[in-house]
């Protein structure tokens, strides 16, 4: 585990929680690829935010499509029909929230419905009116490593360095956020575990987690739960089949450890309790390391 060599970045606009926070996910459609479908229902999804609070999530990120490899897209109506009554009802409960979406008026109403982060795991780059928007806001913006839709984001998993490259093409996309009015103490960046990505290249980027950091010099936002390079570890052989995702927390867990240590400001998770406690003792950890030092 890497010591800090700086202060952690707070995000302005966001609570400061002091140590890597806890994202927890709720996914408001009928095909997650982690929960298919439990909380497609209003009343479920809002109860299991407050769940996910309950056990130690300090935001939750709402989303309304799925974005797993294959994944179709949902037109906009629909996304916001399952999105924003949940919004409602967590902010009306005093959580706060994040929307995961990648369109320009998803974002805009859900921040009028009380988010107070957007989530886009495009980066900007599925919507032009997203960055726009999200300026005219002032609402803190995730700007993720992303190379295209879900239909065809595997064809497009190919590098030759990995991590350099998805520093390089974080660049444009923070810098284009720049260019379009969003204040970089407002930012995060998410290195986009998963998307375009194979298990080799997600696995580089997890033990490159400290380099992105430095690199970037932005907060860091790290979303490795119940993904498929996961499964691909915990299977062990390429010949056996991977464990199903809701058996691959404890493996996020370990992602969320590492990430902490790395100095991540938030790690995205869909079982809350594991990694709640992961951040904990990886920041007392630090904090006993810093305090050794002096």
């Amino acid at each position: 585990m890497s010591v800090e060599r700086r202060p952690r970045r707070e995000v302005s606009g966001l609570p400061s929680w002091g140590r890597c926070a806890v994202m927890g996910v709720v996914n408001v459609t009928p095909d997650s690829f982690s929960d298919g479908g439990r909380f497609f229902d209003t009343a479920a999804a809002v109860k299991h935010g407050m769940d996910l609070v309950g056990r130690g999530a300090d935001l939750v990120d709402v989303g309304g499509e799925s974005t797993r490899p294959g994944a179709s897209r949902v037109d906009e109506d629909e996304e916001l029909r399952r999105v924003l009554p949940v919004v409602r009802g967590l902010v009306g409960e005093g959580v706060v929230v994040s929307v995961d979406t990648m369109r320009a008026v998803v974002a805009e109403r859900a921040v009028a419905a009380g988010a107070r982060l957007v989530n886009d795991v495009s980066g900007g780059w599925a919507d032009e009116r997203m960055i726009p928007v999200v300026a005219n806001a002032g609402v803190p913006y995730v700007v993720m490593h992303w190379r295209g839709q879900s239909a065809g984001m595997n064809s497009r998993a190919v590098y030759g360095d990995v991590v350099s490259e998805v520093i390089q093409e974080l660049r444009v996309a923070l810098d284009r956020a720049a260019e379009g009015g969003i204040a970089l103490d407002r930012v995060v960046v998410d290195p986009g575990l998963g998307f375009a990505k194979e298990a080799a290249h997600d696995l580089a980027l997890v033990g490159a987690l400290g380099r992105l950091g430095r690199e970037l010099d932005l907060p860091m936002l790290v979303a490795a739960s119940r993904k498929r390079f996961l499964g691909r570890v915990l299977a062990g052989r390429p010949d056996t089949a991977p464990p199903p995702a809701r058996e691959r927390d404890a493996a996020t867990a370990a992602v969320t450890a590492l990430a902490a240590g790395d100095g991540a400001w938030a790690v995205r998770v869909h079982e809350v309790r594991a990694s709640a406690d992961a951040v904990r003792v990886a920041h007392e950890v630090r904090r006993a390391t810093a305090e050794g030092a002096q």
